[in-house]
This record gives structure tokens, C-alpha cells and sequence, in this order.
């Protein structure tokens, strides 16, 4: 499944993270890289964008982004 796809509440560790040059580099940048655990703490009213909470900090990223994050959901 992808970020996109995790419900508010729940978590899930960063198995993969897709897309290409600049907006790669970016993403990985600001944490989001293999084995993080990270969760989906709020979601915008109209779903972009979306809030997440890793390594210990909360992050923001539009959900066209979050698309292209691959993850494995973890039971709390």
C-alpha cells in the first residue's frame, strides 16, 4: 500500500520510496526513508495535504508525494 492510501491514526514503516531526481532527494531529505516508522496523524478537510509524525517530528507533504511512498501497516 502507499501513504496515501493509511488511514488517520495509523501507522506503518516506509518500505520503499519511489519518484525520480530532484523530488526523490527531497523526500528522503526530509526522513522519509526505508524501515521509518511513521504515522498519519491528520488529514486535511479536502485530503491534500496530509500530516505525518516520524522521528519524533511532524511532517507535511502533499498526498500527490505521499503517492509514490511504499509502506507495510503496523498493528499498534
Amino acid at each position: 500500500m502507499t501513504l496515501d492510501q493509511l488511514r488517520t491514526g495509523c501507522s506503518g514503516i516506509i518500505q520503499s520510496v519511489g519518484g525520480t531526481g530532484a523530488l526523490r532527494r527531497r523526500l528522503l531529505d526530509m526522513g522519509l526513508t526505508p524501515n521509518t516508522k511513521v504515522m498519519v496523524r491528520k488529514v486535511a478537510p479536502l485530503g491534500d495535504p496530509i500530516e505525518l509524525f516520524l522521528r519524533s517530528y511532524e511532517l507535511t507533504i502533499r498526498l500527490e508525494d505521499a503517492q509514490k511512498i511504499e509502506v507495510l501497516e503496523v498493528a499498534e
